[in-house]
């Protein structure tokens, strides 16, 4: 029962009610009223780095030829009329609904680590390989997108790695079996459907904070808990990244904004031990990972990039946006 009363603890999360009020008023407005407003968005531009604004709309969207999409596209007036609407609609229509409503698209929603047929709007996708259907937005950022400031500094910290995961993937799995009980490591799974013996409390993000050292480990994409890691004052643990979202997984550099393991996880302590003793290497990680989530804190420039790659998607898709 203690561990359910955490789970709905609000410190360190985002107002889910906030945020499922404001989405669902959003669809009682005619979307004539944005589509109207989408040349000034745009021409917010001004107000910011060009270059930087350009280069990160060419990073979520790699399409270079223009590629007509086939009939099985839809029109995106359809998106927010969808018999069971999730985040992941509500988070693209934040933006879609600037665009005329007759314009078509692929979505393909979820943990996703395929790259899709056509040029498709998705969450995630993989790092390495030719890309360039898979275009990225901000989606899920309720559950991804979250940001603290953590007042304990990282020497008052334990001396330990902190990691609860639902454990579903072999390489979860792994990890717990090599070190579920090993004495620098406080870690387990949440989840009850399988692996009882590696299943551990839950623990709320303050009590995370608590440890010198966080695991992220990637799940069916990404970690999901490494924003908030990185604008922590804990270390991310982490192999290297093989799927990204809008944070860009692709572009951290290792044992400069996250401190590396083998993918075979084999040399764990041996990094821990390493930061526990150079505090000055581990303090200056962390404050590059904190540089690094900087940039996604400017609203008004999200969404200005947000509208910029889909503006590219139905440009570079044979469209008229206007």
């Amino acid at each position: 029962m203690f561990e359910n009363i955490k789970r709905l603890s609000f410190k360190h999360k985002n107002n889910k009610v906030w945020y499922y009020t404001l989405n669902h008023a959003r669809r009682f407005f005619p979307s004539s009223i944005f589509e109207s407003r989408l040349d000034k968005k745009l021409a917010t531009i001004k107000n910011f780095d060009m270059n930087y604004i350009q280069k990160r709309v060419d990073y979520y969207n790699r399409l270079k030829e223009t590629v007509d999409l086939s009939n099985k596209s839809e029109p995106i007036s359809n998106l927010i009329h969808h018999k069971k609407l999730t985040v992941y609609h509500f988070d693209t229509y934040e933006f879609i609904r600037y665009f005329k409503q007759s314009l078509r698209a692929f979505f393909v929603f979820g943990d996703v680590i395929h790259v899709p047929d056509e040029p498709a709007i998705v969450k995630s996708r993989p790092i390495e390989g030719n890309v360039a259907n898979s275009v990225v937005l901000k989606l899920e950022k309720m559950r991804h997108f979250l940001f603290l400031n953590d007042k304990k500094s990282f020497e008052s910290k334990k001396n330990m790695m902190v990691g609860r995961n639902k454990a579903q993937q072999p390489h979860r799995i792994k990890f717990l079996e090599m070190y579920f009980n090993h004495p620098m490591c406080n870690i387990g799974q949440v989840n009850r459907d399988r692996n009882l013996q590696f299943i551990n409390k839950r623990m709320t993000i303050s009590e995370h904070l608590e440890y010198k050292f966080i695991l992220c480990l990637e799940g069916w994409d990404v970690a999901s808990n490494l924003k908030w890691v990185m604008s922590s004052n804990s270390l991310a643990v982490m192999t290297k990244p093989k799927y990204e979202t809008w944070f860009m997984e692709g572009t951290l550099i290792p044992n400069y904004h996250y401190v590396l393991i083998n993918d075979d996880y084999s040399d764990l302590e041996e990094r821990l031990n390493y930061y526990i003793l150079h505090t000055d290497e581990a303090l200056k990680i962390i404050q590059n990972a904190h540089e690094y989530q900087k940039q996604f804190k400017n609203k008004n420039q999200e969404d200005l990039i947000s509208l910029l790659v889909l503006k590219k998607y139905f440009e570079k898709t044979g469209q008229i946006i206007h």
